[in-house]
Formats: structure tokens, C-alpha cells, sequence
């Protein structure tokens, strides 16, 4: 059963289309991106999926329950990190995850040993008594993250968990969320940090003014917005003007080049590329190394939106 499945989910608020009519599925265990400029529907995807909104029309079903119908049970089981989460700044570490278990009807005798590991787990066993107040950004977006994990949800949504944090923080947070995938968490994840997005997801969706642009893969989406690659060749340099020469009658002029000790093939399709290499190889030319330049995410993303610009 699917961690998330979405059919044809609409959210209006008046004339405003916050939603429009998105499709697709979150499968247990993965790291699902949802990408999107401010306004892009992210957060309101969210909220409806935890059942804090109702949707306009179509159908939504987390982890096998209707939010809407089915919302305080459904939020035991799932846990959320905002943009900017709130902690108590008044009160220590410690009294605000103490306070999130009871909000959450963890167990009152685990309450103490639960707090220890999180607050452990995330390198603040050591303030666990300090106020908040004292904290710096990156300690107060791991207390939040742990917050989120008091109860033991299943599935876990972030929104922008490492905005305006230092890259140090960042990378922490980052091991964080592959500990958790690793622990058997579904999480997902809106973020507009494209390089994060890359480096953590499995999936990512890709939403414009409520609108679902793609969904797929970082490869599967590099395809549909470039089918050609710049191709990188380590060869014997004994062997590179023989290599160059054979790929000049292979390819039209002026795409082969040699660059930081490379050849470089521009703009080869892809299905071209083994067939590079079988005629280099043919020709008894050594081949160390082959290196598609792929598209990134970052080429993915600015690709949709420059398509699906007015």
C-alpha cells in the first residue's frame, strides 16, 4: 500500500487555486521531493494531507486513512517539521519534547527514556536542561526534528527543515534524514534547495501554481528536458588523436573537443553513446572512462518552469 496516494486533489480557497487536480504516490521508506517556487501549492499539500484542510475534490489517502475523516488518528502516526517551527524559547530542551509526548499521548513511563534518546540522538543530550532561547538556529531545527519524532510517526513531512542554516547545520540535518530513511521512515520533504533535493530524494515532484509540472526521478526528468548529453572520454593519450579522429567521422563537425585532458562529445543522444564506445573499442582504443554529463535538478527545474511559463 502506498505511503501516499493522491488522485486528482483540488484545494480552492475562494477564487485562489491552491491546488489543481494533482496525481501521484509516495511508496513507503522513500525520500519524496516536492519542488515548487513560494505560492507553489507545497505547504497546502501538507496541511491536506494531515487533514488539517479538506480538500475541494478528489481523493487523498495517507498511509491508508482519509485525513479528512480520519485526522487525530491519522496525526499519531505521522509527524511534521514547518519552515519555522515554535519552541517554547522560555522553557529547556527537555520540557518541550516532555510537552510534545503528553500532546501526543506518548506513554508517561516512557516520556523520560524517550527524550533522553532523541535529545542524545541528535547532539543535545548536553543542553537538554538549557532554555531554548540560548540555542542557535542549526540546535533549534534538530530540537524541532526531534519534536517531530516524539511520537515514532511513520511517515514524516519537512518543510525547508534547513532554511537559513549554515552549511555545517545543513549537513547534519541531511544525516538525519538518510538515518531515518535508513530506520524505515517515508519521509517528505519541500524544499528550494535544489541541491539538497538532489542529493536526498528518490523521487521529486515538481509543482507549479498549484500544478504538478513532473514527478519521476532526477534521471527520468533530465531525460524529458534533455535527450542530449556533453560526453566526457578518458582515453590512452597515446591513443587520443587516433580516438579523435574516428569520433570526427562519427559525429558532425565541430562537437568533438579536447578539454582538461578529456574528449569532449557535445550534445551525443543518449542511445548514441554506446556505440561510441563499441567503435572506440573496436578500434583497439583504450577506453579508462566514460562520462555522460546529466542533467541536474537544477536543469530539470528551470526547464519546466521555462515550459510551462505563460
Amino acid at each position: 500500500m502506498p505511503a501516499i496516494e493522491i488522485h486528482n486533489l483540488t484545494r480552492r480557497f475562494g477564487d485562489l487555486l491552491a491546488v489543481d487536480s494533482i496525481t501521484y504516490q509516495v511508496e513507503p521508506g522513500e525520500i519524496f521531493g516536492c519542488l515548487g517556487h513560494n505560492g507553489a501549492g507545497k505547504t497546502t499539500s501538507i496541511r491536506l494531507m494531515n487533514g488539517v484542510l479538506a480538500p475541494t475534490s478528489g481523493t487523498l489517502r495517507v498511509l491508508g486513512l482519509d485525513p479528512t475523516a480520519d485526522g487525530p488518528r491519522l496525526r499519531q502516526r505521522t509527524g511534521v517539521l514547518t519552515e519555522a517551527p515554535s519552541l517554547d524559547e522560555r522553557l529547556s530542551a527537555r520540557e518541550n519534547l516532555s510537552i510534545f509526548a503528553d500532546l501526543y499521548a506518548v506513554p508517561e513511563a516512557e516520556v523520560e527514556g524517550r527524550v533522553d534518546e532523541l535529545l542524545d540522538q541528535f547532539g543535545l543530550g548536553e543542553r537538554a536542561g538549557d532554555k531554548v532561547g540560548g540555542f542557535s538556529k542549526g540546535m533549534k531545527q534538530r530540537l524541532a526534528l526531534a519534536r517531530a519524532l516524539i511520537h515514532r510517526p511513520e511517515l514524516l513531512f519537512l518543510d525547508e527543515p534547513t532554511a537559513g542554516l549554515d552549511p555545517v547545520a545543513a549537513r547534519q540535518v541531511h544525516e538525519l534524514i538518510r538515518d531515518l530513511q535508513r530506520a524505515g521512515r517515508t519521509i517528505y520533504l519541500c524544499t528550494h534547495n535544489l541541491i539538497e533535493a538532489q542529493r536526498l530524494c528518490d523521487r521529486v515532484a515538481v509543482m507549479r501554481q498549484g500544478r504538478l509540472l513532473a514527478l519521476g526521478t532526477v534521471g527520468e526528468l533530465g531525460q524529458h528536458i534533455a535527450g542530449e548529453h556533453d560526453l566526457e572520454l578518458e582515453i590512452d593519450p597515446a591513443q587520443t588523436n587516433q580516438a579523435r579522429s574516428l569520433l570526427e567521422q562519427t559525429l558532425a563537425d565541430g562537437r568533438v573537443g579536447f578539454e582538461r585532458g578529456m574528449l569532449v562529445c557535445r550534445a551525443v543522444p543518449r542511445q548514441q553513446i554506446p556505440r561510441i564506445v563499441t567503435a572506440l573499442t573496436s578500434a583497439g582504443i583504450d577506453v579508462y572512462r566514460v562520462s555522460p554529463q546529466e542533467a541536474t535538478l537544477e536543469d530539470v527545474y528551470f526547464g519546466l518552469h521555462a515550459e510551462g511559463a505563460p
